[in-house]
């Protein structure tokens, strides 16, 4: 399905980049007027918090609901701001429309459940609003964008998505995993869809923002989404991924945005090379699937199993310290050799189980 798409018409300021800042919750009045008075002064034009807050697990914070949308309603009468909010719900829908929010965002966890997503689509239903759809909690493309797809099926245009990055397992450096390649992809496919970072949840601690923030920006990202707080060590929900108006104020203003126009001549010359070596490389890739062809064929003749875990650890952590001396991140090479070794192991599958499948077929024709 192609998406018919219209612009966000987004307010941004000067020499930066579209944003929209506020706390994660709307914990009281004074707190979001506080906040929103700061980031007006600091040049933002688009107040963002979180009215209703699904959260991981019971117990925690889950926002005001209902309560909290006149203090949004406020923001937008003495600043000018426009004001957005997530919405999970047709009823959240209903409500927010009648409070005048600009803005909503679907939330990660409601981008992942289509019965939710088509809920709120038809609830929006000839209503011209700009919607952002969060990325599902798992790195799934399709999903995403079927999210994407529902929306634009109810006639909604206005659409951009925000990356907030993906859960793992094993947590490391970030709180969800940026999978930059994912976002790069989704606007390869969808190229006049705008897409918004979210560096507060992607990080999970603020001094990440800024690092997150340039990295989005490098990458041609269309915006960021951060969360500010007029007191961030004592808000009610996620402190840690929280700053100040006056710490956004300064990371925005050390953003480098790469936007001028240049000649494209010598860049031309370094992609022509890099086809040459990706040539190369599919050249190599498949002279090295006929030799695992031979090898699946010798497997069969001597009554092998396809996979000896041995083999396949030893190739994994070799070719992962090859890359690391040479300047290739380690788990970058083993993730492409475990993507080699799996196209291996269904060459050898298809090799080892050729012969029966002939024979079952052609004793099927007997019969």
């Amino acid at each position: 399905m192609e998406l018919e798409l219209k612009k966000l018409n987004l307010q941004k300021e000067e020499k930066r980049p579209l944003v929209l800042a506020g706390p994660c919750s709307a914990e009281s009045l004074e707190q979001v007027l506080t906040t929103a008075h700061k980031l007006k002064d600091s040049g933002i034009n688009i107040f963002r918090a979180g009215v209703w807050k699904p959260r991981t697990k019971p117990g925690s914070f889950e926002g005001h609901g209902d309560k909290a949308l006149p203090w949004l309603k406020q923001v937008k009468e003495e600043t000018g701001m426009l004001i957005a909010t997530e919405v999970a719900t047709p009823e959240h829908v209903d409500a927010a429309l009648k409070a005048g929010v600009d803005i909503f965002w679907i939330g990660a966890r409601t981008t992942a459940n289509p019965f939710a997503v088509q809920a709120i689509a038809n609830s929006l239903r000839g209503i011209d609003i700009p919607v952002l759809v969060k990325n599902p909690i798992n790195p799934d493309l399709e999903l995403w964008i079927g999210a994407l797809e529902r929306l634009n099926g109810e006639g909604i245009k206005r659409l951009g998505v925000i990356h907030r990055g993906f859960s793992s397992y094993d947590h490391k450096i970030y709180r969800y995993e940026p999978m930059w390649q994912i976002p790069i992809e989704l606007k390869r496919r969808i190229k006049d869809l705008p897409i918004i970072c979210d560096p507060s949840h992607m990080g999970g601690k603020r001094e990440l923002i800024a690092p997150i923030s340039q990295q989005a920006m490098d990458l041609g990202m269309d915006g960021l989404i951060i969360e500010s707080h007029c007191n961030p060590d004592n808000a009610w929900s996620d402190s840690s991924q929280q700053i100040t108006p006056e710490t956004l104020d300064y990371i925005l203003s050390t953003l480098v945005i790469r936007n001028e126009p240049q000649s494209t001549e010598n860049i031309s010359l370094l992609r022509h090379q890099i086809d040459d070596i990706d040539n190369q490389i599919i050249e190599e890739l498949a002279k090295r699937m006929r030799i695992c062809r031979e090898i699946g064929v010798y497997k069969k003749e001597h009554d092998m199993t396809i996979v000896h875990n041995d083999r396949y650890s030893e190739i994994i952590d070799k070719r992962g310290e090859q890359g690391s001396k040479l300047g290739v991140d380690q788990d970058c090479i083993k993730n492409i050799f475990g993507l080699i070794h799996q196209e291996s192991v269904r060459q050898q599958y298809e090799i080892i189980n050729k012969n029966e499948k002939d024979n079952k077929e052609n004793k099927d024709k007997q019969e």
